[in-house]
């Protein structure tokens, strides 16, 4: 920070200045009286420039010299000290003179945080003069250390300002899992007090304290929690309702992206230090704030490395280009997938896609959850973003095929979305709609999903027929299982040997209703199949040029028993 010059012309009684001043405790101000005064004048006017302090501090000062006692502060020990370094008030013009005074205050501010914190945050008004006396180093070097410490063993007088983080990004729970992220109250009792102090003492403090070794946790989380003070963004879509943390006004755009920039690079860029909440926060408000490509290709890369710790709420970004062609930023995302999958999808998979064996996905046994929880995750995107009618085929394709087919173990969630993306966008040609359909395999939809998919209309003929197809196989494994069943339990009760059961023995009731429950069961799959194979001639009838499917396929006119 920068300092006007002041001028302090100071007039001084000849008399009184012989009197008093001759052994003042300045030598600064006693060589100056003596280069100033003589015997014909009755006064002596004296210049003093830049005094650290200002006029308050020079006043304390000057009743200090003539005897009066001053009340030394927190606020106020800094500049007192940094002025009688100027004023030269060391103990060669006295003894117990305002260096030593000043001095032995601030070695008892050191063990005190709240003091510590307030002695800080006044050295911004002389940084000169506290910089070269190390005042700034050591109350950093101080609040660092306390920082790493539990105050509640050194029985600290911590500022009672409750830092409440926000419960719903850093004390989440994830499918009933504690997140490493999570903070204990004796973590964060420290966030709101750093938040006080400007950008550059800030950034030593924090550098210092991670150097101490705070949990890379905590200090992300600081981080988080100082930027929510200057930049109104980052506290949009949050249950934030802690008034320490309400945002400074009148902040420009440009100081809020500069702070943006710089605190993004202080983040420990470890997996899960963050929660992927926030960093999609952060990076929403890159956009929105313009900030450095460098900043918005670093969170978007954080984003990528933990992608399926993220909420689809989050991933749901408004696209600020300049095109504005589509709702949502789809190339932000397909950027932050690429990362993740950079990370995430093994070298051999990555060379053949389609082909996997079972060796090498049992080799990435680890990679495969986060591969299947960021599938989920996309297909759920794909469907929000399907419903944009300016969505292209190109992108919409583009995005889905970035996760291999290994990743789902359903493909439910792709089929809704290709449903909606139809509904939205029947001028679709038939090439394009059979296109599309290619991204889900018919065979690994849920029953009620092929339910629906058998009737749909927005779905061409063909895919219609292969749902209709692979169901109809599986119902006869089904069936072909449940007969399987029932002989080995006719054979198991007529090739008994010489165990006989009595007729009222419970186990032979048990076993006789089980058989009947199972007759029961099969003869409503027969029923099922034998309405899916209608609905197959029904659709057959309405385009002649199909009606050789059915023999292909194996349809039969009579049921198989």
């Amino acid at each position: 920070m920068g300092f006007v010059r002041q001028d302090y012309r100071v007039m001084l009684p000849l008399k009184l200045a012989k009197s008093h001043f001759s052994s003042t405790r300045s030598g600064l101000l006693k060589k100056l009286i003596a280069e100033s005064s003589n015997e014909d004048e009755s006064s002596c006017v004296l210049q003093l420039y830049d005094v650290p302090g200002g006029a308050k501090t020079f006043e304390d000062i000057t009743r200090f010299c003539y005897g009066v006692k001053i009340e030394i502060t927190s606020l106020n020990v800094v500049s007192l000290r940094c002025a009688a370094e100027y004023l030269q008030m060391t103990e060669d013009y006295g003894e117990a003179n305002l260096v030593e005074q000043t001095e032995t205050f601030l070695n008892e501010i050191f063990s005190n945080w709240p003091d510590s914190i307030k002695a800080l945050e006044t050295c911004e008004e002389v940084q000169p003069f506290a910089e070269d006396l190390h005042i700034v180093s050591r109350c950093i070097d101080s609040l660092a250390m306390k920082a790493c410490s539990d105050p509640n063993l050194f029985n600290w007088p911590v500022a009672a300002r409750n830092c409440k983080q926000n419960q719903e990004d850093d004390h989440a729970l994830w499918n009933g899992i504690s997140r490493d992220t999570r903070l204990s109250q004796s973590d964060d009792w420290w966030f709101y007090d750093v938040s006080l102090l400007s950008l550059p003492f800030y950034k030593r403090l924090i550098i210092a304290i991670e150097a101490k070794g705070m949990k890379s946790e905590a200090v992300a989380a600081s981080l988080i929690y100082y930027l929510r003070r200057f930049l109104p963004l980052m506290n949009r879509q949050s249950s934030f309702t802690d008034t320490g943390h309400a945002t400074i006004p009148n902040t420009s755009e440009a100081d809020q992206r500069a702070l943006l920039e710089e605190i993004v690079e202080l983040i420990p860029n470890k997996r899960g230090v963050t929660s992927s909440k926030n960093l999609l926060r952060l990076l929403r408000t890159a956009m929105i704030l313009s900030a450095s490509p460098s900043c918005r290709e670093n969170l978007e890369r954080r984003v990528g490395a933990q992608l399926d710790q993220a909420a689809l709420v989050d991933l749901l970004i408004p696209n600020m280009g300049y095109s504005m062609e589509t709702l949502y930023d789809i190339d932000c995302i397909q950027r932050i997938l690429d990362h993740f999958m950079s990370i995430y999808q093994p070298a051999s998979v990555a060379a053949s896609p389609c082909i996997i064996e079972q060796g090498a996905l049992m080799a990435g046994a680890d990679a495969l959850t986060p591969m299947t929880m960021v599938a989920n995750l996309l297909d759920g995107y794909l469907a929000e973003v399907a419903s944009d009618t300016n969505m292209s085929l190109a992108k919409f394709l583009a995005l889905a095929i970035a996760i291999p087919d290994y990743a789902r173990p359903l493909d439910d969630g792709i089929y809704h979305a290709i449903d909606v993306y139809l509904k939205i966008h029947p001028w679709l040609t038939d090439s394009e709609r059979e296109q599309l359909c290619r991204l889900m395999n018919c065979q690994k939809l849920s029953l009620e999903a092929s339910t629906h998919a058998a009737q749909n209309e927005r779905l061409p003929l063909r895919v219609i027929v292969q749902v209709l197809f692979f169901e109809q196989l599986r119902l006869r494994t089904s069936i072909s299982g449940w007969f399987f069943v029932s002989d080995n339990l006719d054979n198991g009760h007529h090739h008994s040997g010489n165990v006989v059961l009595p007729n009222n023995d419970p186990c032979q009731r048990d076993t006789a209703e089980g058989n009947e429950n199972l007759r029961e069961r099969l003869l409503e799959l027969e029923k099922e199949c034998s309405s899916i194979r209608n609905e197959l001639q029904k659709l057959t009838k309405t385009k002649k040029s199909w009606s050789i499917l059915p023999k292909r396929f194996g349809f039969r006119k009579k049921s198989e028993s």
